[in-house]
C-alpha cells in the first residue's frame, strides 16, 4: 500500500486573529512534505523522528478522549517496530511540521475518521498542543484536508486550487532564521489581558484581515493591496516581537508598485509572507533573499 503524501502549509491570513474566533486562509504548500516509513534499521535522522512520536504518544495516552478516539495501542507497537514519519518541512518555519505530524497520526490511527471539519480542528488543536502549549488546530486541518480553505468560528469552506487571481503571487521570504512558536503564542496571551490592547487589536487589526481575505477571495486586486497595507501596519503596532529585526526593512518599505508583506505562522523568524503583482519588480527589489514562489 503506498503511503499518503502530507503536505506543509502556508496561513495567508488569521494566525493570532483566528485566536478571536475570527477568520482566516489556508493553503497547501507542496514543495514539502512528510510521508510514514518503517525500516528494519534506524537511522539518526529516522530515530530522532521515532523518539519524538513516542513522546507524542505517551502525551496521548494522557489526553481526555483521545484513547477512544485513536488506536494508541496500535501507534505505540509500530512505534516498536521502527515506524517514523519522513519529513522535510522545516522545523521553526511556520510551514506546518508539527501539524503534519499531527495530522499523519490521526489519518493512520483513527478509529473512524470525522468529517465534521470544525470538530476535527479542535481535536487538532489538543493533539498539537504538545507542541506549542496552546494551538488552533488549523495547520493539521490544512495538512490533512490538502486544500485551500477559508475559516470562520462557524464553518470551513474548500475553495479550488486556483481561487486566487493570476495577477496576485504569493511566495515566502527566508528570513534565515528558526521560531520558536511557543514564546510568541505566550507573548500574545499576555499582551491580550491588557484591555486597551485587546479593543484595538479586535477593532482595528482584524477588520483588516477580514478585508484581505475577502478582497483576495473575491479577486479585488487594489482593495486587496490597500487592506493588505494596513494589514502590515498593523502587524508592526500589535505584533512587532513576531518581525525578525533582519526584516523589519520589508514592512517598512514603500515600494512604486504593488508589493507587501506579513508574518508567516506564528512569525519571530522562518518565512516572511509577501504578495505581489509583478515577478520581475520583486524579484530584483528582494535581492539577497531566497524565495519560494506558491
Amino acid at each position: 500500500m503506498t503511503e499518503r503524501t502530507f503536505h506543509s502549509k502556508v496561513i495567508l491570513f488569521g494566525e493570532y486573529s483566528m485566536i478571536f474566533d475570527a477568520t482566516a486562509l489556508m493553503v497547501p504548500l507542496r514543495r514539502f512534505s512528510a510521508q510514514w516509513r518503517q525500516a528494519s534499521h534506524l537511522t539518526n535522522e529516522s530515530a530522532a523522528s521515532n523518539a519524538s512520536l513516542r513522546r507524542f504518544a505517551d502525551y496521548l495516552s494522557t489526553l481526555d478522549g483521545a484513547k477512544e478516539i485513536l488506536d494508541l495501542q496500535r501507534f505505540k507497537e509500530e512505534l516498536q517496530a521502527n515506524l517514523f514519519l519522513d519529513s522535510d518541512v522545516p522545523s521553526g518555519y511556520g510551514l506546518g511540521s508539527s501539524g503534519v505530524l499531527v495530522a499523519a497520526v490521526y489519518d493512520r490511527y483513527a478509529n473512524q475518521k470525522s468529517d465534521d471539519l470544525l470538530q476535527l480542528k479542535t481535536l487538532f488543536g489538543k493533539m498539537e498542543s504538545f507542541f506549542h502549549g496552546s494551538s488552533s488546530g488549523i495547520d493539521p486541518l490544512q495538512c490533512y484536508l490538502n486544500r485551500p480553505f477559508h475559516i470562520t468560528s462557524k464553518a470551513v469552506t474548500l475553495l479550488p486550487e486556483n481561487f486566487m487571481p493570476s495577477d496576485i503571487r504569493v511566495f515566502l521570504a527566508d528570513t534565515g532564521k528558526k521560531s520558536n512558536t511557543k514564546p510568541l503564542v505566550e507573548y500574545f496571551k499576555e499582551k491580550r489581558v491588557d484591555p486597551e490592547y485587546l479593543n484595538a487589536f479586535q477593532n482595528t487589526y482584524v477588520p483588516c484581515v477580514t478585508a484581505c481575505i475577502d478582497h483576495l477571495v473575491a479577486g479585488e486586486k487594489e482593495p486587496f493591496f490597500s487592506s493588505l497595507r494596513q494589514l502590515t501596519d498593523g502587524q508592526l503596532k500589535f505584533l512587532r516581537p513576531m518581525i525578525t529585526d533582519n526584516s523589519i526593512d520589508l514592512f517598512l518599505e514603500k515600494p512604486d508598485f504593488n508589493l507587501g508583506f506579513k508574518i508567516s505562522g506564528s512569525g519571530g523568524g522562518g518565512y516572511v509572507l509577501g504578495f505581489t503583482d509583478d515577478i520581475e519588480k520583486t524579484t530584483a527589489f528582494m535581492e539577497g533573499y531566497d524565495l519560494i514562489w506558491i
